[in-house]
């Protein structure tokens, strides 16, 4: 049977990152390739659901059906479904599949907004104090990049 899901919602070329390690100024550490693909296979699920591909209390694609879209290891889709089962992002619902559990999207955002502080705040705080600038003047940078970003260059 074809997967009805498309190869495209998954984006294999995203950097693999572990989100328990500061990597500070380090190298990425090597990692086997079986540990890769787990981690990339939770954090492409939960990109999909943080981003609306897979609404809460909506259905995923089971593991064979990743496993026969990406040529993966059906255990190794397993491991990296149950890394978001462990976060209570996905649950089973038996004989159905893996759904998508109520208030996963939040939780993610939470996560994410932790992280967010401890790999750019934490860090720009760190350096704003080496080159002694105020909270004002680093304000003012994050104003700068805002309109930046809304294309108000001056």
């Amino acid at each position: 049977a074809a997967c009805p899901y498309n190869a495209r919602v998954f984006n294999w070329s995203e950097p693999v990152r572990d989100p328990d390690f500061n990597y500070g100024d380090a190298a990425v550490p090597v990692r086997s390739k079986g540990v890769v693909e787990i981690i990339q296979i939770a954090e492409q699920l939960e990109d999909s659901i943080f981003t609306g591909v897979f609404p809460e209390e909506s259905r995923i694609p089971s593991t064979n059906e990743l496993s026969a879209l990406f040529n993966i290891n059906p255990h190794t889709v397993l491991k990296g479904m149950n890394m978001l089962v462990d976060e209570e992002i996905i649950y089973k619902k038996r004989g159905l599949g893996m759904y998508v559990k109520e208030g996963a999207v939040g939780k993610i955002r939470k996560k994410r907004q932790d992280q967010f502080y401890d790999q750019y705040i934490a860090a720009l705080v760190e350096e704003a104090s080496k080159l002694q600038m105020s909270k004002e003047e680093v304000m003012e940078l994050i104003e700068r990049g805002y309109e930046h970003e809304r294309g108000e260059h001056s």
